[in-house]
């Protein structure tokens, strides 16, 4: 399993009771969170970080979906090889394929399993690193 004292987790959503709960998770395991509530205000934040572990986009926001800001991102040299989750309400099996298809790394849908997401997480970034 992957080191979990050295996370930096970006979290974007339009939700804030989904990003508490989010990084109420995150913190319960000691891992480092950043938070904002839209694709703009994300692409503002980490041009002022650090490179994070990861980041956990929603798909459905306004001004920006999720798909737009992946774009952004992965167009981005400093951020576009970085792991990218989608945790969405979106879970049929044609939105899970789309969601994967547009170049996300992984996905969870809504509501999450408190006791299994970090195991999720760290199952699509074990898998990234075969």
């Amino acid at each position: 399993m992957t080191n979990l004292s050295n996370w930096s987790v970006v979290i974007v959503d339009d939700e804030p009771e989904n990003i508490g709960v989010l990084e109420l998770v995150f913190r319960f395991n000691e891992i480092e969170t950043h938070s904002v509530e839209s694709g703009v205000d994300c692409l503002a934040l980490v041009d002022k970080i650090d490179p994070p572990t990861l980041l956990i986009i929603d798909i459905q926001m306004p001004h920006m979906s999720g798909y737009e800001l992946l774009d952004k991102l992965r167009k981005n040299p400093r951020w576009g090889h970085l792991p990218m989750i989608a945790v969405t309400a979106h879970a049929l099996e044609k939105d899970r394929d789309k969601i994967l298809n547009a170049g996300f790394d992984g996905y969870i849908p809504k509501p999450i399993n408190v006791m299994s997401f970090i195991d999720e997480i760290s199952t699509i970034l074990n898998t990234l690193e075969k």
